[in-house]
């Protein structure tokens, strides 16, 4: 819908702005003029952490270089996944310069002997990603060496600057590594500990409860006050810290997704593409030109292609055409190329000849095909490819292993699945120039080659303009939260709600893309109707800012709607609490208060306070914990619990073997500890941090 855009601008909004910007930079002209604004500052800096400046420019570097990491792995970028590196990105720079502040008191460094075996001999994850070799996926080493040779004598200093960031990361990382390590060492259990974590596990206590379900109580007898709301949230504020600042908005959409006539006027062009297909001699073109989708013609064996075309096509005959049908949203149209026997897997050796290396692709081709004869009259395939390789198989003499279908890129697997067992061959990829031998194929089955022609359906410019026109009339007869309540309800649109979203969310819920819509909820008023129609896939949404819960503790109005269910709750259990101390008047037995409450009296056995769950009813950690530290055979007080409201009587508690291997018992809780601290050492220094976070701002 992008060709709409500069329709769906409003000309009074845009003046408004022009005469505004021109007011500003008339006012704060000398600041300009200075360069030390502080509008270029704030605009410049996604955050500061610890006192220490995150330019944009650095961080962005940043997200880039991962998103482009993210790409190699994923294909390609939706908006989640976006918003994903992004947060990773920030995520990975806050814990660096707090952790590095850290191991900077300490002293921790990483010296030039244990930096070149991180890199070459025992590379990490980030080193194995950049220097893996797509073919075997095994981390070439070879190409690592020579990568940083080169960096010496790169003229542009380009890859110099790259690697100098590259041994910067892996340092730093050990480096944390090793503070991470220091701060697990400390880690201690004391015996104490070890046999209260022994008791707590393996006492048991045989009780009899009797029980009543908050529920219990009709909602005509519950009456919330106020004053209930206040003393709920007094005792519970605790839990509602804010770790952000969050908004919620209220939206409508107006749909512009494809109408019955631009579906059957796509038929109508995807019905002529099959005829097209049909007498095309030049299939791989003909797909390339007409299809929304660009991908290679390459054999695939049952299986692999979609449902709904695999069973047709391995029983069609070379040249059929099949469709139009519809898949994914798209026409599609298929035709079998060809059809075949086919090895279900290879294994092989290559050589691999880096044209780069050779001065030229046609030196390479020479040089391969020169290895090919040396390689038919008898010489050692593997010497040769330890010689003259230049990926990670070469110290494997070649050995790319067994691989099936799908393994290797399309002109590689082409020459080795359609080729013979001991044959030598010569191939070009973009990768450079191979020396393959078959060394072996095994298996055999049915593989197709199908051209397959796709074409969106997308909504027409009449069917956008139509959609688009409601939307802006709706938006012209709002300006404040009711007006949009009222217009809602009287053209019969369904509002929907975008509840607590923070700064830096991606999407809403039926809304995939919804960042340019979240960005205008954060640099908005409470109140606001959005100032412009937020075009979001196939739909025209127009918002309201309805709620701004700031960060840290939330007030009692932000949470009153959120803590209603357990207000009632609270108010029942008042009202179960006093028919349950009404009936303990004067009561001598558990059996007694059950009598008068109309309830039963429910025995349980060997329950362990590790595992505070009342079979049968709900986990009560308030309840176990009281039960445990009450006597045998002692009426109990009456107790709310979170399910509902508990009298109780214990009948015997069962004391464990006394503890014989302390140690394997300290040594267990030291271990579960221990898996904790990486985040949890985070956490702690990122709370003493003081951290600004302006990202909502860029991205």
């Amino acid at each position: 819908m992008g060709i709409m855009g500069f329709l769906r601008n409003r000309a009074g909004v845009i003046i408004v702005i022009a005469i505004g910007f021109a007011i500003v930079a008339f006012l704060l002209s000398d600041a300009i003029r200075s360069g030390k604004g502080f509008i270029a500052d704030s605009q410049s800096e996604v955050g500061k952490v610890a006192g220490e400046t995150i330019s944009y420019k650095d961080f962005n570097d940043r997200v880039e270089q991962n998103s482009q990491q993210f790409k190699q792995q994923m294909g390609s970028l939706n908006a989640q996944m976006t918003g994903y590196v992004v947060e990773n990105t920030w995520n990975q720079t806050v814990s660096g310069i707090i952790l590095k502040k850290q191991t900077d008191k300490l002293g921790l460094s990483v010296g030039q002997t244990e930096l070149f075996d991180l890199i070459f001999d025992n590379p990490t994850q980030q080193v194995k990603q950049i220097f893996t070799n797509p073919q075997t996926g095994q981390f070439d080493r070879a190409t690592a060496v020579n990568s940083r040779k080169s960096a010496d004598t790169d003229p542009s200093g380009q890859l110099k600057a790259q690697w100098v960031q590259l041994e910067d990361n892996v340092q730093q990382q050990r480096i944390n590594e090793k503070y991470i390590n220091l701060v697990k060492n400390g880690v201690y259990v004391n015996t104490l500990d070890a046999k209260d974590d022994y008791t707590n596990k393996n006492k048991l206590v045989n009780f009899e409860y009797a029980y009543t379900d908050y529920a219990a109580v009709p909602d005509a007898e519950v009456k919330v006050t106020d004053a209930d709301y206040k003393e709920y949230y007094e005792q519970n504020k605790y839990k509602y810290k804010n770790p952000t600042e969050t908004r919620t908005f209220e939206y409508v959409e107006f749909d512009a997704a494809p109408s019955a006539q631009d579906t059957a006027e796509a038929k109508v062009k995807i019905e002529k593409i099959a005829e097209g297909l049909k007498t095309t001699d030049n299939d791989s073109l003909f797909v390339a030109i007409n299809s929304d989708t660009k991908t290679p013609l390459i054999y695939q064996k049952k299986g692999s292609l979609e449902p709904s075309l695999d069973s047709i096509i391995f029983n069609a005959a070379k040249g059929d055409v099949y469709g139009p049908f519809i898949s994914n949203g798209s026409y599609k149209v298929a035709k079998l190329i060809d059809s075949r026997m086919s090895p279900d897997s290879v294994k092989a050796r290559h050589i691999l000849i880096n044209p780069a290396a050779e001065g030229g692709l046609d030196k390479a081709q020479a040089k391969a095909d020169s290895l090919k004869k040396l390689i038919q009259g008898g010489a050692d395939f593997a010497a040769l490819a330890a010689k003259y390789g230049t990926d990670g198989s070469k110290d494997k003499g070649g050995d790319l292993g067994t691989f099936a279908r799908g393994s290797m890129i399309p002109a590689f697997e082409d020459a080795v699945f359609n080729g013979k067992s001991g044959q030598v061959l010569v191939v070009k990829t973009q990768y450079g120039v191979h020396v393959i031998e078959i060394e072996k194929q095994i298996g055999l089955s049915r593989v197709v080659k199908v051209a397959v022609v796709d074409k969106a359906i997308v909504p027409s410019s009449g069917t956008e303009q139509s959609a688009y026109q409601k939307a802006q009339s709706f938006l012209s007869g709002v300006s404040s939260v009711q007006q949009f309540e009222e217009n809602a309800q009287k053209q019969g649109l369904n509002k929907k709600v975008g509840e607590n979203v923070v700064p830096l969310q991606a999407s809403l819920p039926g809304l995939d893309d919804s960042r340019k819509l979240i960005k205008w909820a954060f640099n908005a008023d409470k109140g606001a109707v959005s100032n412009e129609i937020f075009d979001i896939g196939d739909k025209y949404v127009v918002a309201v800012l309805t709620t701004i819960k700031p960060e840290g503790t939330l007030s009692l109005e932000d949470v009153k709607k959120q803590i209603e269910p357990d207000v009632k709750r609270m108010v029942q259990g008042k009202i179960l609490k006093t028919k349950f101390e009404s009936a303990l008047n004067g009561a001598s037995s558990l059996a007694q208060v059950a009598t008068k409450l109309g309830t039963q009296v429910v025995p349980v056995e060997n329950i362990v306070f590790a595992n505070p769950v009342i079979p049968g009813v709900a986990q009560e950690n308030k309840v176990i914990g009281a039960i445990f530290g009450s006597q045998p055979n002692k009426l109990s007080k009456v107790i709310n619990g979170d399910r509902g409201v508990y009298i109780y009587t214990v009948k015997s508690f069962t004391n464990p073997p006394a503890l014989t291997n302390v140690l394997k018992v300290k040594e267990q809780m030291e271990q579960a500890i221990s898996q904790q601290v990486d985040q949890a050492v985070f956490e702690v220094l990122k709370k003493k941090a003081d951290i600004k976070d302006n990202r909502a701002k860029f991205y």
